[in-house]
């Protein structure tokens, strides 16, 4: 079997393209909110639900997208999941009433959630071993990228005087990548390991050519992927008894990345500076979110170079200093100007670790026959805390400024332990013998 013209770079930009989709749908509501409370006359309290609609959505998508995924395969699930970031793009921009906007973000979220689970878990089965790490960290740089494109777009259709109809072209703008991203799923082949362990072989053997694996490669990869297969039955159920350890790992990963506070941060931020009184809230912002970016592009430079349990140890404890020293300007305990480095150091410490390892993380730590469904325990878990995070943020902010920031403090410091003492290191493991990985002691 000859190899033909390599898919590989292609089939990994085009999964990494949801992630792209998945920041800037999430982010572009910022840039309408005074135009829904007029349109829709709408209480903070009820532009708030408005807001979370897409929220919940995700939650939903995560819990629910994963038996799809291993049912029918991760590339004709995400086909699904891309007509509905078309179809909520197209929505939102035309909705009427309310309730039509509402049901389109919900629609929206749905997407979200199942591409945050789908994209990197078909990125992991279609990458080489000892590049994993960086090629499914592509589809978090996308994430990152897809927030400040959200930003830009915005700014740029505010710039035509569009009036009372800025806000459609704004929320429409995100039909155009979602087009885009339709039209590439139709390009790019199938999982190799999710075919073969559908029992079709000789597809899987082709989608391994297309991804560059000549005869000889090929052959050795089917022997492992059939070793692998021979240890989990076609059917077999996300369980309890046989995938304790990495259903633990992923809830415990997915509840840290939450809990240390980045979303929320992120959500009310202008209120964060505010209450800071330092400089304007908006230049921050930007300055925030080009940090993010920046130190997201270390992490994946880093995450096959010195793994994952390492960048996540030393994230956390970086974190749990900018944390503290954040919660300390907020109490008036340090000058008000050191709000903007301190939260400058926390996106340094949370980019290249908690930001870069998780989808990678969660992707690779369960067996083939179970990924994407353990992939999205991993995610519904994530995305719960998400919304329960920045639902209480604001009450207990209100009552103490500081208070939510020694609590992220705290939970990051209970990383660092936990990650030392019960984190496997999965850099460089091939996805056949991470099973086994899963099985030795605590390393």
């Amino acid at each position: 079997m000859t190899p033909r013209r390599s898919v590989l770079g292609e089939s990994i930009a085009t999964a990494a393209l949801a992630g792209l989709l998945f920041g800037f749908d999430t982010a572009v509501i910022a840039g309408v909110t005074g135009d829904l409370t007029s349109r829709f006359a709408l209480s903070p309290e009820w532009l708030g639900i408005t807001v979370s609609a897409a929220l919940w959505g995700t939650l939903v998508g995560a819990l629910f997208a994963g038996k799809p995924g291993d049912r029918y395969g991760s590339r004709d699930s995400l086909r699904v999941l891309a007509f509905f970031y078309l179809l909520a793009g197209i929505g939102t921009a035309l909705a009427g009433t309310w309730t039509m906007f509402v049901l389109f973000r919900f629609v929206c979220g749905l997407a979200i959630g199942g591409s945050s689970v789908l994209a990197p878990v078909y990125i992991s089965e279609i990458a080489p071993p000892r590049r994993r790490g960086l090629l499914v960290g592509l589809f978090q740089f996308n994430i990152v990228l897809g927030i400040l494109v959200a930003y830009l777009s915005n700014a740029v259709v505010g710039l035509f005087d569009l009036g009372m109809v800025a806000w459609r072209w704004k929320l429409g703008v995100t039909a155009l990548p979602a087009l885009l991203f339709c039209l590439l799923l139709y390009r790019i082949p199938n999982s190799p390991r999710w075919l073969a362990i559908r029992g079709d072989e000789a597809a899987a053997r082709d989608s391994l050519s297309r991804i560059g694996m000549d005869n000889a490669a090929a052959t050795a990869e089917m022997a492992a992927i059939r070793a692998d297969i021979a240890t989990a039955p076609r059917d077999e159920r996300l369980s309890w008894s046989k995938h304790r350890r990495p259903i633990l790992l992923a809830v415990a990963l997915a509840a840290f990345n939450q809990l240390a506070g980045i979303n929320a941060i992120l959500y009310y931020l202008n209120d964060i500076f505010a209450d800071a009184g330092s400089l304007s809230p908006d230049v921050q912002a930007v300055m925030i979110g080009t940090a993010n970016l920046i130190f997201t592009f270390v992490g994946m430079l880093l995450i096959d170079r010195i793994g994952r349990k390492t960048l996540l140890v030393a994230g956390a404890a970086g974190m749990t200093f900018c944390l503290a020293a954040a919660a300390a300007v907020l109490f008036h305990l340090l000058p008000r100007g050191l709000m903007l480095p301190a939260l400058i150091g926390f996106i340094a410490f949370f980019a290249p670790s908690q930001g870069a390892v998780i989808w990678v993380y969660l992707s690779e730590i369960f067996p083939t026959s179970v990924r994407a469904r353990g992939s999205g325990l991993g995610a519904s878990t994530h995305w719960l805390l998400n919304a329960l995070v920045a639902s209480a943020f604001p009450a207990i902010s209100a009552w103490s400024p500081g208070a939510p920031f020694l609590f992220f403090a705290a939970m990051m410091a209970v990383q660092v332990i936990v990650v030392s003492l019960f984190f496997p290191e999965t850099k460089g493991v091939r996805l056949e013998d991470m099973h086994a990985r899963m099985l030795e002691p605590h390393r």
